[in-house]
């Protein structure tokens, strides 16, 4: 059965850090319908002016986050003593869990695109041990197609194997889609699987979806992508939905009120970072 459009939902500018200007897609009034994704920023730029200013030091507990740079660098440094650097194709995987404080860095360059994604933690996995992966070129497959390509960025397709996520399954495509042409995805029937148009319009089923457009899609076995007159990338995201209560607050997510307010005790008594190196 072939899957179809449930929710379209637009992206809207915004701003966030010192000043980022950035689209904002998903957020906490789309937590039920894209679970497990929580949110979803756009960066897409030629100022520099737009982005440079970056993410200064603040924390995060109860999630994973996961940056895409497709066109230009993000610098990411932590209280775990992480420092490193990504961009042009690359990936960036931080899994907070009880923990982190991080800072990241965005230096100018010719364009800036790419996206950032929220991916929630299972509540039994909530207070895990903090991490950080990059997910360098090299780590990354690249399949041509007569429709286009696919970038793995993480999970498998057709038996291609990309990085494997710890805690919660999850395949992360970039599909670059020609003109004209179209592509069938195969999904696992079980799966929360949403699509985000990152760069040009593109026909998901037979519905048309403009740029910076995130969409979730309803139970079935494939999803047939389309181009219009124009090339399209377009990002999919396909995981496992957890169906828990989600209590949000800034840069935390947790299960209850009363995780969330222990959370924001702990950064005010000193006592967040239960996982600390240096910074």
């Amino acid at each position: 059965m072939e899957r179809k459009i449930s929710q379209q939902t637009k992206g809207y500018r915004a701003k966030d850090g010192a000043g980022v200007s950035l689209v904002r897609v998903l957020g906490n009034q789309t937590v039920q319908e894209y679970d497990p994704i929580l949110m979803l920023d756009s960066f897409d730029s030629i100022n520099p002016d737009d982005y440079t200013a970056g993410f200064p030091l603040h924390p995060h507990r109860g999630i994973e986050t996961i940056s895409y740079v497709y066109r230009g660098f993000m610098t990411h440094k932590d209280s775990l003593g992480n420092e490193d650097t990504i961009g042009n194709g690359e990936v960036q995987w931080m899994t907070a869990g009880s923990g982190i404080m991080h800072e990241e860095r965005l230096p100018a360059s010719e364009r800036m695109l790419g996206v950032q994604l929220w991916l929630n933690l299972p509540s039994k996995d909530k207070m895990v041990s903090p991490a950080y992966r990059s997910i360098k070129n090299s780590e990354i497959e690249e399949v041509e197609f007569d429709w286009g390509k696919l970038r793995l960025l993480a999970g498998a397709f057709e038996g291609r194997q990309g990085y494997l996520s710890k805690y919660l399954p999850l395949d992360y495509y970039d599909l670059h889609v020609h003109a004209k042409a179209s592509v069938v995805v195969n999904t696992d029937r079980e799966r929360s699987v949403m699509l985000f148009t990152l760069l040009g319009d593109a026909y998901i089923g037979d519905e048309l979806v403009r740029e910076k457009t995130a969409v979730k899609l309803a139970p079935g076995d494939f999803v047939k992508i389309g181009g219009t007159d124009k090339s399209a990338q377009v990002l999919f995201v396909s995981s496992t939905m957890l169906a828990e209560p989600v209590v949000w607050g800034g840069p935390i997510v947790m299960n209850t009120k009363e995780e969330l307010a222990k959370a924001f005790d702990d950064l005010r008594r000193g006592v967040f970072l239960q996982d600390k190196i240096s910074y």
